[in-house]
């Protein structure tokens, strides 16, 4: 599998189904307004967790032509399967399972609703927690999102901070965290930076990896790994 991080909470997955095709996954591509670069992605599954726009930018993702390859040209921009809220679905041998979520801890009185996603695919497990603003996760939440190899989680506070978002990490116990939503330049509004999530972990600064490139058996065995991604 190969993890790309395009920024805030946008991310492209790239894995193999049991028919050896590639399926590419993108979930929560941002407006521009954002202040980052805008690029448009191509994908077989879009999964939006929440209705603002700094992740649900659908015009900013087509339909993958590797997908369709052979059929009619018009077929070949068709629009990726588009996931937006709870349930469970299995796309070209991928799961996905959407889980309601608060995007604050007043059960969304303040921000809404927003989902947590869950995919699994060659022999991995990812969950992508969005915007989550809950400062614990429930133990409806916690059986629903299960066991977790990777784990995407939001850092910088808005609403989610460092500290909180420690705390959620050590409920799901992930062999892998792989930071995202926090500060960079041009972001509008700033958010915190990646240096104070760092600290709380107990890490020293890090050396970002352009993308993450993985397999079952590269997984860690013990304590949760912190990976973090050039956007």
């Amino acid at each position: 599998m190969q993890i790309v991080w395009h920024g805030q909470s946008c991310f492209q997955f790239i894995a193999e189904n049991a028919k050896k095709e590639k399926i590419t996954i993108v979930i929560d591509h941002f407006d521009a307004k954002l202040g980052l670069k805008m690029s448009t992605l191509k994908a077989d599954i879009l999964l939006i967790t929440h209705q603002h726009s700094d992740h649900n930018n659908k015009a900013a993702v087509e339909g993958n032509p590797a997908s369709s390859a052979g059929g009619p040209t018009e077929l070949r921009s068709a629009l990726p399967f588009l996931i937006e809220g709870p349930g469970e679905y299995e796309i070209k041998g991928v799961s996905v399972q959407g889980i309601p979520a608060f995007h604050d801890n007043s059960q969304g009185k303040e921000r809404g609703r927003m989902t947590i996603y869950t995919i699994g695919a060659e022999e991995m497990r990812l969950c992508h927690l969005g915007d989550l603003g809950q400062k614990e996760l429930t133990e409806e939440q916690i059986e629903e999102i299960g066991e977790i190899d990777i784990l995407f989680a939001p850092v910088g506070g808005h609403p989610l901070d460092a500290k909180g978002a420690s705390e959620i990490i050590d409920q799901i116990e992930p062999r892998i965290v792989i930071p995202m939503h926090y500060n960079l330049p041009g972001i509008k509004p700033e958010n915190e930076t990646l240096d104070k999530f760092l600290k709380v972990m107990g890490m020293e600064k890090t050396e970002p990896q352009e993308k993450l490139t993985i397999k079952q058996k590269d997984l860690p065995e013990e304590e949760t790994k912190v990976i973090v991604l050039k956007p």
